[in-house]
């Protein structure tokens, strides 16, 4: 059977050769009970018998989610809605890339389901370099063990952000902050880019802090609503310290709010950089 055209070597500008006409990807599922999960590859592969995610080639038309979730179905049997992806980090060398797509695992029952897979293996976090590695696993290891099972909660202070635009929103303040919604549903979708780390996206947890008239607005797919009880300021502060084991990223102008969000642990980001976000996703 002759492979697909994605399944080729490519000779990169960095000198060496490359699996994947498209670039290439790699689940990296993290169970809290069990660790992480690691593939020894068949001897007679390219770099056999070393340790690494399952993954492999992109095909053409594919995302980099899309061929993790893939290669990790026909190399160890999990299956897609069997995990939730958390983040994708990606080592760019222009002309091919590899995705490390890292997520945090279900009910799952890995298991070597075909010849590229010599064995499977849950691995606490820790123990993983004293493996012998992929040495392109090994190199990017140190930058990913931080973020394994690491969650963005992605904190919206409505009404400054609905309000950092003069689209008429004081006009239907409910409406604006519904339109709003429906743009972080994309979002959430889709992934936000890391505003520190472009090669970083992350696909948040989106908790949108409501007040006033925007009070009644109801949660959609991938958005959850908290209505202030007094004022909106003082609901962002309680949910930033609800979540003190994830990342935390509040969306919002206010330099006094950012002050106590920080002092909390949590990052800011200003509405522009979401604005600017949400519309390459909503044109």
């Amino acid at each position: 059977m002759s492979l697909p055209s994605a399944s080729v070597f490519v000779r990169c500008s960095c000198g060496r050769l490359h699996w994947g006409r498209y670039g290439a990807a790699g689940l990296l599922l993290f169970d809290p009970a069990r660790g992480v999960l690691l593939q020894r590859r068949a001897w007679w592969v390219h770099n056999g018998s070393t340790w690494a995610l399952p993954g492999g080639a992109i095909e053409a038309g594919e995302t980099a989610v899309g061929a993790a979730a893939r290669e990790a179905f026909e190399e160890a049997a999990i299956p897609a809605d069997a995990f939730r992806a958390l983040s994708a980090s990606v080592v760019d060398h222009g002309d091919w890339s590899y995705t490390t797509v890292l997520a945090l695992a279900g009910d799952i029952d890995a298991k070597v389901a075909n010849p590229e897979s010599a064995e499977v293996r849950w691995v606490d976090p820790d123990d993983v370099p004293g493996f012998r590695l992929h040495r392109d696993f090994a190199a990017a290891w140190p930058a990913l063990r931080p973020r394994v099972g690491q969650e963005l909660v992605l904190v919206v202070d409505a009404a400054n952000v609905v309000g950092s635009r003069p689209d008429g929103w004081w006009r239907d303040r409910h409406g604006a902050t519904e339109r709003l919604r429906d743009q972080l549903t994309r979002l959430a979708e889709t992934g936000l880019e890391d505003p520190d780390d472009p090669a970083l996206t992350w696909w948040p947890r989106v908790i949108l802090v409501v007040e006033g008239k925007a009070g009644g607005v109801q949660p959609a797919k991938g958005v959850e609503v908290v209505p202030a009880d007094t004022d909106g300021d003082t609901k962002i502060v309680e949910v930033a310290g609800q979540h003190r084991e994830a990342k935390v990223l509040v969306a919002t102008a206010d330099r006094e709010l950012r002050g106590r969000v920080e002092a909390l642990g949590a990052s800011s980001m200003g509405p522009g950089t979401l604005r600017t976000q949400l519309d390459k996703l909503n044109p």
